[in-house]
């Protein structure tokens, strides 16, 4: 009798579990085939080495000539209760997500428990009241022409005392650099700058160490694996000290001491910089931020000002050093405006960096760099958790509970959404008819669908360093090509490192060669 009922309790089971995976098989038929217990996660697995072009492929099968492109992967102790993962990356999806229904997706419990020990409940990584009052007040700093002025400052001099002699160096010696690493020191330092009014020092000759940019780097490292595992593991981890959760306390200790020393240094000298502003502003209460909350806040914006700009920057020169006929009309439009603002003779053109004013007036430069983030997002998945049972408008289902991500990376190769020629790289589908913009030749044009785009967030949460970020990149952009040719060193291989920000795996290695510029050629301006 107990072998009996043992065997129908087994047969009940087996029977309950192939009802739930065909009801899952069916749920799931817009993403890979399932495995048994572990759904997607295999395919997860072979192909995490290229993790983006695998979620781009997945939807562009499901979208075949439709409009919309969405497909739901289960992936059991990663996607948080529900173990589905929903990926999608058409505009009005994006829109449904970032705008519409905001409120109902949010970072969620999952990633603000991961980043808590790192970023507390600094902007980046808070929801709600918390969220929209460092919004508030962060937006109105953002909107003053006092910082604008303030990194220019700082561009200008990391560009013109550190930047260009290092460049300088190696073309002398003939020697590679690797462009990204000083790309990241560069927007390290001044970011820094911008928000602490201290300067780490790390774009310096010699490249030296700092134990700020190592122990921040280290702990965003250590941060991010928690999101690989089942939360209680990681916890466990942090308890017993095991593994990356020892090497994450020993960074946050350093990086707290710094945040500590740049906050006491504020308080003692007040300047312009972003922490001495924060120390003046008051909460909804009217009592003035914690300690605690400015140090967090700060490094929020250190988190978002870094890695995004020299990320992009290292994709673009990349791109450009494969494009030299874009390189050219790069390069007449930086010394057209610099014809118009300094005159004819080029001695004036490279004795400063550009100012942000002059920057403004790069329009194809910008068409270059929006289409560099077009085809290689400095964020390339955009995680979001689903607080109530939805249904997105292209009538996919969203538990609660689950997780969902806009797919930043795979919309900007979606020939449903930018055309037979998406995976090109031409600037001209970011311009239109010349128009009066301070005489360029050229006019920059948004899409008319403005969530065909989101590389710099969308809806509530778009990015308020956006303009900022544009000038710097476009001050560093022009004074790399204004100065020196780069070129790609023989054998160097450029793939994607697999993080939440889109690095280059080994770098951008590159020869740099100084430029000769000739000046003005029958009312031309040319270089050689």
């Amino acid at each position: 009798m107990d072998t009996i009922q043992v065997f129908l309790g087994m047969a009940a089971m087996v029977s309950s579990y192939m009802l739930w995976f065909s009801h899952l098989s069916r749920r799931l038929s817009t993403g890979p085939n399932l495995w048994p217990l572990v759904g997607s996660l295999p395919y997860l697995f072979k192909n995490r080495h290229r993790i983006h072009d695998w979620i781009a492929g997945n939807l562009r099968k499901t979208g075949g000539t439709s409009t919309y492109q969405t497909c739901t992967l289960a992936l059991p102790f990663l996607a948080y209760k529900q173990g589905f993962f929903t990926v999608t990356c058409h505009p009005k999806n994006i829109e449904h997500i970032l705008r519409t229904r905001f409120d109902n997706y949010p970072k969620g419990p999952q990633w603000q428990a991961a980043f808590h020990d790192l970023l507390g409940q600094g902007i980046f990584n808070s929801d709600g009241e918390t969220w929209l009052l460092q919004r508030k007040t962060a937006a109105l700093e953002f909107t003053t022409r006092t910082l604008r002025q303030a990194m220019n400052r700082w561009v200008n001099r990391t560009i013109r005392t550190r930047l260009w002699k290092i460049l300088e160096t190696a073309g002398e010696e003939k020697k590679p650099v690797d462009l990204q690493d000083l790309l990241l020191r560069l927007t390290f330092d001044n970011i820094c700058g911008l928000t602490f009014g201290k300067d780490p020092m790390t774009l310096a000759p010699g490249l030296p160490d700092n134990p700020f940019a190592s122990a921040f780097d280290s702990a965003t490292e250590s941060t991010l694996q928690r999101l690989l595992y089942p939360e209680f593991l990681w916890r466990v981890k942090k308890v017993f000290q095991l593994g990356t959760e020892a090497k994450l306390q020993k960074s946050l200790e350093v990086v707290e001491n710094y945040m500590s020393s740049a906050l006491d240094a504020r308080k003692e000298n007040p300047s312009n910089d972003l922490l001495s502003r924060l120390m003046n502003k008051r909460d909804q209460n009217g009592n003035a931020f914690t300690d605690d909350v400015l140090k967090r806040i700060g490094l929020n914006f250190v988190l978002a000002g870094r890695d995004t700009s020299s990320v992009a920057l290292s994709w673009f020169f990349w791109l450009v050093m494969n494009h030299p006929e874009i390189e050219n009309k790069i390069m007449d439009e930086v010394l057209t405006v610099l014809k118009q603002t300094r005159g004819d003779d080029p001695i004036t053109w490279v004795r400063d960096p550009l100012e942000f004013d002059e920057a403004d007036k790069l329009v194809y430069l910008k068409a270059a760099l929006t289409e560099t983030l077009r085809l290689y997002p400095s964020v390339p998945e955009d995680f979001k958790y689903v607080i109530n049972d939805d249904v997105l408008p292209d009538g996919t289902m969203v538990p609660a509970g689950s997780t969902i991500t806009n797919s930043i990376y795979s919309a900007g190769r979606m020939k449903t959404i930018w055309g037979e020629d998406c995976l090109e790289f031409r600037p001209e589908r970011w311009l239109n008819e010349p128009g009066a913009h301070s005489g360029s030749k050229y006019r920059f044009e948004q899409p008319k669908d403005g969530y065909k785009f989101v590389a710099f967030n969308a809806g509530p949460r778009t990015c308020l360093g956006k303009d900022l970020a544009y000038l710097q990149m476009k001050a560093v952009a022009s004074a790399i090509l204004l100065c020196d040719r780069l070129m790609l060193v023989p054998g160097h291989q450029v793939e994607q490192k697999m993080s939440l920000t889109l690095f280059m795996k080994h770098g951008l290695k590159v020869y740099v060669e100084p430029r000769e510029l000739k000046g003005v050629a029958g009312g031309v301006i040319t270089n050689a």
